[in-house]
């Protein structure tokens, strides 16, 4: 079985699960096109059922996800931008925010008004 994505005007607005095949005889009148996704490939790498890369072929850079963005030009999909401050990785089609998340083992969410990562207390 394969995933694939519906991408209307360059969003996903569906996902399914199918062989490669059904799309032999498969109608659908609604606008957009039907893009294989691979469930298994996570920033442009492979991942295997470990959860560790595992040399397969990645798919499309990233798996589709319902609001996603399909670029016909990098062939990918990727999230939609999360805050104005973070970029694009074009390698990884990742978006990255402007200061890396600390690995103090803590927990923080961003503020995208300082542009940092704000501890979150409970």
């Amino acid at each position: 079985m394969a995933h694939f994505a519906k991408v209307r005007d360059g969003l996903v607005v569906d996902v399914i699960v199918a062989e490669p095949e059904f799309f032999d005889t498969f109608v659908d009148d609604s606008a957009g096109q039907w893009i294989q996704t691979s469930y298994n490939t996570r920033g442009g790498v492979h991942y295997g059922q470990d959860g560790e890369p595992d040399g397969g072929t990645p798919l499309r850079k990233n798996y589709a996800g319902i609001g996603f963005i399909y670029d016909a030009t990098r062939d990918a999909f990727y999230e939609p931008q999360p805050y104005p401050s973070w970029t694009l990785d074009e390698n990884t089609c990742i978006w990255n925010p402007p200061t890396p998340y600390p690995t103090d083992g803590q927990s923080y969410q961003w503020n995208e008004e300082t542009t940092s990562w704000t501890l979150v207390t409970e």
